[in-house]
């Protein structure tokens, strides 16, 4: 596991950048926030594109900054891969062209090779073909490829899916999530959206107004109903752990702790394992098995906490299986159901709440 080291200050006109932390960085760490958080500022301090930024940045024993001891090691000798929000492919070279330019720029020499790179990202067919002619994810795949033949040990992605529709989201995302896996590269992922973040991340930096507020396990950051109002329009909800099963009438089976959950029909090989985002908004709550209703997920459950938020609304935190979901309910529905902690309770999911976009 690498650790990046950051102990910064950078102040640009009304903005202030100050980050102390040391980061384990494992897998798919998210670098998440509002927009002007600081996030992508960050990125570029990390990427040595911010050279009056003070302070210290190491990449495990490696120093790539020390504002006090004078030492800045440049971009381009900082052993690590950048992937923008577009491709910034050279539009006058072909797709092989751009990652020949990148491989001959590589920081170790005996790392990986373009063939290696293409059969990963499946980028034999579009070798010859030039960046406009490209759909957007299409220029995705080639941007990471670029990225990776400079053989880093470090990759920075400022919001990659940003400018993709649902449809390139879900081509593209797969790509990005073999990426610790395949070339064993620890990745630092920009973005805003918690779709994202549940799909891919381990572990969630989150920024608030240019300082670090949350960093830890995505999962157990997602559900914090403390960090809701630092973190823009995020909305309470939790982050729960599910094994695909079979495809019945249009719908996808997915096993949670031994129960079951529909979701409108996906392309999920059966047996895969992925992460749904579900909002607290869209869960409800029974003190009976319900009849009659046009709900099909019913998730037998054992209430944690209640919260209350605001005057009107609370948030009960649930235990299903040992996984944790959230449900927004007024007071008004507490008092008159009788909830309280350690009681069991049915939790009533809609499957059209579910986001399918991310789903592979």
């Amino acid at each position: 596991m690498a650790t990046l080291s950051l102990h910064i200050d950078l102040r640009l006109d009304d903005f202030t950048l100050s980050v102390g932390e040391d980061l384990e960085l494992e897998n798919i760490t998210a670098l998440f926030g509002p927009s002007g958080a600081g996030k992508t500022t960050l990125l570029r301090v990390i990427a040595g594109l911010e050279q009056d930024a003070s302070g210290r940045v190491m990449l495990d024993d490696t120093v790539w900054q020390d504002r006090n001891g004078q030492q800045f090691v440049p971009p381009h000798s900082r052993s690590l891969g950048y992937v923008f929000q577009d491709g910034r492919l050279f539009s006058h070279l072909t797709v092989e062209e751009n990652l020949r330019f990148s491989e001959r720029r590589a920081m170790n020499l005996n790392g990986l090779t373009l063939a290696d790179v293409a059969e990963a990202l499946d980028l034999d067919a579009l070798l010859q073909r030039q960046p406009r002619s490209l759909s957007g994810g299409e220029q995705q795949r080639v941007a990471i490829g670029r990225a990776l033949l400079r053989n880093p040990k470090l990759m920075l992605m400022d919001e990659p899916l940003s400018a993709l529709d649902a449809k390139r989201k879900a081509e593209i995302i797969p790509y990005i999530e073999r990426l610790p896996l395949d070339f064993g590269l620890p990745v630092l992922y920009v973005t805003h959206n918690v779709e994202e973040v549940a799909r891919l991340a381990t572990r969630i930096v989150l920024l608030s107004q240019g300082q670090v507020a949350a960093n830890g396990d995505a999962i157990d950051v997602l559900e914090r109903i403390d960090l809701m109002p630092l973190a823009g329009h995020l909305e309470a909800g939790a982050v729960l752990k599910a094994r695909a099963g079979t495809h019945r009438d249009g719908m996808t089976i997915l096993d949670i702790a031994g129960q079951n959950l529909r979701i409108p029909g996906t392309a999920i090989e059966p047996g895969n394992e992925l992460r749904l985002h579900i909002q607290a908004r869209d869960v409800a709550l029974a003190t009976q098995l319900p009849q009659g209703l046009s709900i099909r997920n019913v998730l037998n459950a054992r209430i944690l906490s209640i919260d209350i938020i605001e005057e009107v609304f609370a948030e009960v935190l649930l235990d299903v299986g040992g996984q944790h979901l959230r449900a927004s309910v007024t007071r008004e529905a507490v008092e008159d159901l009788g909830l309280a902690a350690n009681q069991a309770i049915y939790a009533l999911i809609k499957s059209v709440a579910i986001d399918r976009d991310l789903l592979a």
